[in-house]
């Protein structure tokens, strides 16, 4: 199946921050408390937190499917030359339908246009689906890390690194 990918516009906010609250309580109560969920949700996905991302050089974009938006990615170039995936998530009812690959394949291409050296991102170390995607992608864990999030919350992940 394929999906659309459509840059997202400040004024698509709201309707991005909607699709993350709905997408992030269908994925991840069964790796984090319902507390956790809401406060990284808040924290890093809510109207006023991607507003601020814009503001740092974050993009966003839609991968739309049967005339509607089913998921989303977020990008951040860093100023070693690298390409941060911050996020990418896909309605439980989209997922294996080939949407993530086609989102990889996207930021491969802004990289080398951009000449970016690399993609990395961080993945929970117990999202195990994920984790095995993305070595299906070629990543490969570079490290391990727990970042502090602050409530009393922690990230404990890995991060991925793809070589351009």
């Amino acid at each position: 199946m394929k999906c659309d990918i459509k840059r997202v516009e400040k004024e698509e906010i709201p309707q991005l921050a909607k699709l993350a609250n709905e997408i992030w309580h269908q994925h991840f109560p069964t790796i984090l408390t319902e507390e956790q969920i809401d406060y990284m949700v808040l924290n890093f996905q809510s109207e006023n937190a991607m507003n601020s991302q814009l503001e740092n050089g974050y993009e966003y974009y839609f991968m739309n499917a049967d005339g509607n938006n089913q998921g989303y990615f977020g990008i951040q170039p860093q100023e070693d030359g690298t390409l941060f995936l911050s996020k990418l998530y896909l309605r439980k009812s989209y997922r294996g339908n080939g949407f993530a690959r086609q989102a990889f394949e996207f930021m491969k291409d802004i990289c080398k246009e951009r000449g970016y050296k690399s993609i990395w991102l961080t993945v929970n170390k117990h999202n195990d689906d994920t984790i095995a995607i993305y070595k299906r992608f070629g990543m490969e864990i570079i490290r391990s890390q727990v970042a502090d999030i602050g409530n009393g919350f922690v990230m404990d992940d890995y991060v991925f690194e793809y070589k351009i």
